[in-house]
């Protein structure tokens, strides 16, 4: 019987760790103040309570009802169990009456009050119907996203909305399990009906040995860099795969397989090695490598069109240098031949010289101070007052680049097929007409020029591309120009694109729309839903007032922060800069005895189980057993920026074992899950509720440059913090001290397109109510999209006023708020808000079902060069939003020092961040964007790490003062993030014990020490 019980246990899936399926169905641990609240009666409650007779009865509801406050489930134990719990109650509610039989209640009397709790709460319990649902939720939830963490919290959202109790980990493990097999299930019966046996051969051979490499390892490379080599490379994997892409275009939407998870599926192939890949079900990986060539496909068009958007950008910004140049050699030549030229005019005032003199001797005079050529060409200048034209010195270095911009955007042009919203677009009718022309191997010249596409040349352009003729060549980089702006502007897009494909691609198809009511309620888009005239009644109200009321409190002197400042008949006010706050490396960690950055690691595993989390990438069928010390000195490794071959050399664990354990553990989705568990550690500790500003969590995120030493196509110039090299973002959101989520994005991309990504896709469980940015965080949409999804944007300007004064908008026309100081430039559109209405609501679904990468559709909707109807709408509402926002940061000392503190914390994350990985002087040395992201996600964990055992010193130190009666004001004020305390760097050894951290023993030195309110 135990053999089968075992044998059951191992076949289920692996959902949660031990520290997780503890918190969410484990009995609740409660500390004194939970006490007081859980167990707390309201007067239905009370009533309830003196239904019953015996004191072990009640004392025991009582028990049963705070469990249950705490995490919607019941539990079974008996009393000795719970003691502390249960004389907190016997003190509160029963005059301290003693209990001799300590045993659990009969079942009959525990179910009873298990069912009059359900009907105080409105909850019922998952029988039959209910967990037949929860399977199908379950198998609706797959075709989604395949991952069994993603099902499992669908699962327990759906329960929790419908008020249900959770039934036990056992059967939610069951029916995760039985969900992925039947989709598994499922997609092989169908990929048995759709492949055909060309098709499986074609498939087979990507896993073929080809010249001693599998051709899915060539796949999986891309580009480092623009080079012409790297890019022909890209090119050639195109083309091998470009049949299997036709047939996973044609098979994938019959599978019925969501974007998600053709991501999620193609990124298996990613981390698997053939060796492995091999070891599968072969249908399972039919369908792996379908998703992953249509995904590498995409990927392969995103970066040729990078491509051809940089070297477009390269050649006008060289061709404008240039032209500069050559204008300011011009002006300083002008100049200088302006001087001469008043010379020659002096010869002809000159006394000295004879009437009679010849006309030649006075020319050769004249000549010998300015030469006959630079004379006349200055007179002409003097008569006809003309300048130097900049765009046409421009063009004439285009013309002297035509080779080179021939060879290298030509092919790019070929390979990518472009297309427009209007089939009669005049530039795609010229696309088109090129590309034919370039198929044929005929050059442009060998036309006639009135057969050449000619309806997109704007009349301001023409004299530059006509001279008597067409130039071919101009005509052939204005439409390079041209194509590149309106790829970035979404005008033209690429179909089989992640990033640049249509704006209306991106969106939830006509299928889904139709069940959008259904959909806004299943993701608590419930105000979006809203009828949009009442939205918009009850937003005129807020906002005509608050407008009255911040000029109301500065004319009566209350705001006395911001300063009026007159010039004549002008008038302009400032606010004062907020100071900082909560700078990193608090003098409280100066007492402490360095530790080694291993024994953080380890003593941050024994409380949070973060290296539960990696899972070997073969799962059950694993060989090699996961060994902690390993895979912390790979957690060092690359989170230091050192690398797993450097480790090798310094440390007691060889290479080979190193890049082993890395390949088959360390993965983005194994440490983002590590990341979660230790912030969510964290955000458990007493200390971590007197990190909300103002009883809120305040977020915010930023960027940080890190220079690459080796290029990829994600690494961009910024002259600004790279000087001539080239560098990556890394993009983190930091809540509470803690850094919740992050992603590394390259150097040249706007910060404002991931504000919503980075918040909406955080999985931990700090969820926070404010979020801020800096300016740069800010563009058209971010106040409205985070706003309807239930977040206030709160970003931070520097120069309020010049905001203020051309982006307030109000309801009314300006001349109607008279003299007021702070008043409206405009009045908001509300009918093309109304009008565009359901399109918004589209977008936003849209949004939180992650059709797409949702940085991509806010890029696309903050993108001022494309300006639909919808987009308007959308910017209008924002409009609103943000008025009200800047009103309150007018009016609001408060929320400025807030905003500000919140950056700040920010701020010394990056510090922290800054020192763990400054190996190698803080130069990335990956070779690949995939190992960028490793990186990205190690230095946060290990960044994470420092800041738990930090905040579990403060929280230690925190109980202990409480507990003595001594103040604890000063503890709250201090940061985590400290590192001077840490040793990063060193010789490793970590086959030796790991050193044990006693934090009893550092809190009763600390206790010996006096805290100045000062420090």
């Amino acid at each position: 019987m135990d053999i089968e019980k075992n044998r059951t246990e191992q076949k289920r899936l692996r959902i949660l760790g031990e520290v997780e399926i503890k918190a969410i169905f484990g009995r609740p641990r409660f500390t004194y103040e939970d006490r007081c609240h859980y167990f707390s009666l309201s007067q239905p409650e009370e009533e309830l309570l003196y239904m019953l007779r015996s004191l072990k009865s009640k004392a025991y509801f009582v028990l049963q009802l705070g469990y249950f406050k705490a995490k919607n489930l019941f539990f079974t134990f008996d009393l000795r169990e719970v003691e502390e719990d249960l004389q907190h109650v016997l003190r509160y509610y029963f005059n301290n009456n003693k209990m001799e039989d300590l045993s659990s209640i009969d079942k009959f009397t525990r179910l009873k009050q298990q069912r009059l709790i359900l009907e105080l709460f409105s909850y019922r319990n998952c029988d039959t119907e209910e967990r037949q649902q929860m399977e199908k939720k379950a198998r609706k939830a797959v075709t989604f996203c395949s991952k069994p963490i993603f099902i499992f919290r669908e699962i327990m959202n759906d329960l929790s909305e419908q008020r249900i109790v959770a039934p036990g980990y056992s059967f939610m493990q069951e029916t995760v399990g039985k969900a992925i097999t039947s989709e598994q299930n499922r997609l092989i019966q169908m990929m048995h009906h759709h492949l055909e046996q060309p098709d499986i051969e074609s498939l087979k051979q990507l896993l073929k040995d080809s010249q001693g490499l599998y051709e899915i390892t060539q796949l999986k490379r891309e580009p480092k860099d623009f080079s012409v080599k790297e890019i022909k490379r890209e090119m050639d994997r195109g083309k091998q795969i470009q049949p299997l892409y036709r047939l996973a275009h044609t098979l994938l939407p019959k599978l019925g397989i969501s974007n998600e998870s053709i991501k999620y599926y193609a990124s298996l192939v990613g981390y698997y090695s053939v060796y492995k890949l091999k070891r599968l079900d072969e249908w399972v990986v039919y369908v792996y490598l379908l998703c992953f060539v249509y995904h590498r496909y995409q990927r392969m068009n995103d970066n040729l069109i990078n491509t051809f958007i940089y070297n477009v950008r390269h050649y006008i910004d060289e061709s404008k240098s240039v032209a500069k140049d050559q204008v300011y050699e011009s002006y300083t030549e002008t100049n200088q031949n302006m001087k001469r030229a008043g010379q020659v005019l002096k010869i002809f005032t000159d006394d000295t010289i004879a009437t009679n003199t010849p006309f030649q001797d006075i020319q050769d005079r004249a000549f010998a101070i300015l030469e006959r050529q630079k004379l006349e060409g200055l007179a002409d200048q003097i008569v006809t007052n003309t300048k130097l034209d900049d765009t046409a010195l421009q063009w004439e270095h285009i013309d002297k680049l035509a080779g080179q911009f021939k060879r290298r955007l030509r092919p790019l042009f070929l390979m990518v097929d472009f297309a427009a919203p209007s089939m009669n677009d005049p530039l795609i009718e010229a696309i088109h007409f090129m590309k034919l022309a370039f198929s044929k191997n005929k050059s442009l010249g060998q036309y006639p020029s009135d057969d050449l596409p000619n309806q997109f040349i704007s009349d301001s352009i023409k004299h530059y591309i006509y001279k008597q003729e067409l130039l071919v060549d101009r005509y052939e980089f204005l439409i390079y120009r041209l194509l590149r702006n309106r790829l970035e502007a979404g005008d033209i897009f690429c179909r089989e694109s992640i990033r640049f494909r249509s704006f209306e691609d991106d969106l939830i198809d006509d299928h889904q729309w139709q069940q959008k009511e259904k959909l806004m309620a299943d993701v608590g888009l419930c105000d979006v839903s809203l009828p949009i005239r009442d939205h918009l009644a009850d937003l005129v109200q807020r906002l005509e007032a608050r407008i009255i009321e911040v000029n109301q409190r500065i004319a009566s002197g209350d705001n006395d922060h911001l300063q009026i400042k007159k010039h004549g008949s002008h008038s302009r006010w400032t606010l004062p800069y907020a100071r900082e706050t909560e700078s990193a490396n608090h003098s409280f960690f100066d007492v402490l005895k360095q530790i080694d950055i291993g024994s953080i690691l380890h003593y941050a595993n024994q409380h949070c189980q973060f290296i539960e989390a990696f899972e070997h990438i073969l799962g059950r069928y694993a060989k090699q057993n996961k060994e902690s010390k390993t895979l912390v000195a790979c957690l060092i490794a690359w989170g230091t920026n050192m690398g797993l071959g450097r480790m090798g050399e310094i440390s007691d664990i060889d290479y080979p074992l190193l890049s082993t354990t890395s390949d088959n553990f360390i993965r983005l989705e194994t440490l983002k899950e590590a990341n979660d568990r230790v912030s969510n550690a964290i955000a458990k500790l007493p200390i971590f509720q007197h990190y909300d500003i103002d009883d809120v969590i305040h977020s915010s995120s930023d960027g940080q440059k890190f220079e690459t030493g080796i290029n990829t196509i994600n690494s961009r110039h910024s002259p600004k913090y790279f000087g001539l090299k080239k560098g990556i973002v890394s993009y983190t959101m930091v809540a509470n001290h803690i850094p919740v989520n992050a992603r590394i994005i390259g150097a040249n991309e706007h910060e404002s397109h991931y504000v919503f990504d980075i918040l909406y896709n955080n999985t931990t469980d700090i969820q926070p109510n404010v979020h801020s940015t800096d300016t740069h965080g800010t563009n058209e949409v971010n106040f409205s999209i985070l706003h309807l999804f239930g977040y206030q944007f709160a970003p931070r300007y520097r120069d309020i006023y010049d905001k203020v004064s051309k982006s307030l908008y109000g309801f009314k026309h300006p001349s109607q708020y008279g003299e007021e100081l702070i008043k409206p430039v405009r009045k908001i559109n509300t009918n093309l808000i109304e009008e565009e209405w359901e399109n918004i609501q589209r977008i936003v679904l849209s949004l939180a079902l992650k059709t797409t990468t949702q940085s991509i559709i806010i890029g696309k909707l903050s993108a001022y060069a494309r300006k639909n109807k919808t987009k308007r709408a959308l910017w209008e509402y924002d409009n609103i939003i943000k008025s009200l926002y800047f009103l309150d940061y007018i009016d609001s000392p408060p929320l400025r020092q807030n905003v500000h503190r919140t950056l700040n914390r920010g701020e010394s994350y990056h510090k922290l961040r800054r020192a763990v990985s400054h190996s190698n002087f803080g130069k990335l040395r990956f070779k690949t964007e995939q190992d960028q992201h490793i990186w990205g996600e190690c230095s946060r964990l290990l960044a994470n790490c420092i800041i738990y055992y930090n905040a579990s010193i403060l929280s230690k130190m925190l109980i202990h003062r409480e507990k003595e009666g001594q103040d604890s004001d000063v503890l709250k004020r201090i940061s985590p993030v400290a590192w001077q305390h840490i040793n990063l760097y060193g010789h490793y050894e970590f086959n030796k014990s790991q050193e044990s951290i006693n934090i009893d023993a550092i809190i009763r030195e600390l206790a010996q020490l006096k805290l100045s309110p000062d420090e």
